[in-house]
């Protein structure tokens, strides 16, 4: 048994005591809050502030949140990207977030592992394994999120990413990739193992990989269009 109803001025069906609308309007589903871009902003002036630490960090910590890196090296193709750098950490080369495998199914909000820390560890190996990039010539920063800040982890991430659009997010994919694993090595290699071999495990992809021609014209097309934000 049903009748139509009115919800403001959107009509709905009334069936067996629930309402449901006859028709989809997008304005009774969108959400917006200038509250939440307020506290959004408010951690990102943060993340901006945190101090700058060599690669990986000196001293083991516990914590999930997000970090950055930072390139001040003398590579060619990232010629403007180092020199900002060098004079001011200013433009990310990668952003990245580090979780407890609790938080993704709400398990948990206060981390106890040294998540944020294992996670700068493996890329600086991933750094350290490649054959035209220096450990050395990388810093970092990071900002831990604590009980309920953590749900904060993904879109704050994301708003780093868009703000900087770092050349390791946007642009040149696989920095964060692992091995795949047996069975998985038909795939390509990623636009970051071309421009940066080394990686034991890349060279056995079997795939067809990008041209690295094609990747460091892209590159400089990005350098030249590199400006602080």
């Amino acid at each position: 048994m049903s009748s139509i109803v009115l919800v403001g001025k959107h009509l709905a069906h009334y069936i067996n005591g629930v309402v449901v609308m006859a028709n989809f309007k997008r304005k009774l589903h969108l959400f917006h809050s200038n509250k939440f871009v307020t506290v959004v902003n408010e951690a990102i002036e943060f993340f901006t502030q945190t101090p700058i630490h060599v690669l990986p960090p000196p001293d083991k910590f516990l914590g999930q949140g997000i970090y950055a890196l930072y390139y001040c090296g003398n590579f060619e193709h990232y010629a403007k990207l180092s020199e900002i750098n060098k004079a001011s950490c200013e433009l990310p080369i990668y952003v990245g977030k580090a979780v407890s495998p609790g938080w993704r199914t709400a398990r948990i909000n206060i981390s106890k592992s040294p998540d944020i820390y294992r996670r700068l560890g493996e890329h600086s190996r991933s750094i350290s394994q490649t054959l035209n990039l220096e450990l050395d010539d990388f810093r970092c920063r990071f900002m831990i999120f604590g009980d309920i800040e953590a749900d904060l982890i993904v879109p704050v991430e994301a708003s780093l990413i868009r703000k900087y659009k770092p050349l390791w997010n946007s642009l040149i994919d696989g920095f964060g990739n692992h091995n795949p694993g047996k069975g998985r090595y038909h795939q390509a290699k990623s636009d970051w193992d071309v421009i940066h071999p080394g990686r034991i495990w890349a060279d056995w992809l079997t795939g067809e990989a990008a041209s690295l021609e094609n990747l460091i014209n892209k590159v400089h097309n990005e350098m030249d269009s590199l400006s602080f934000p």
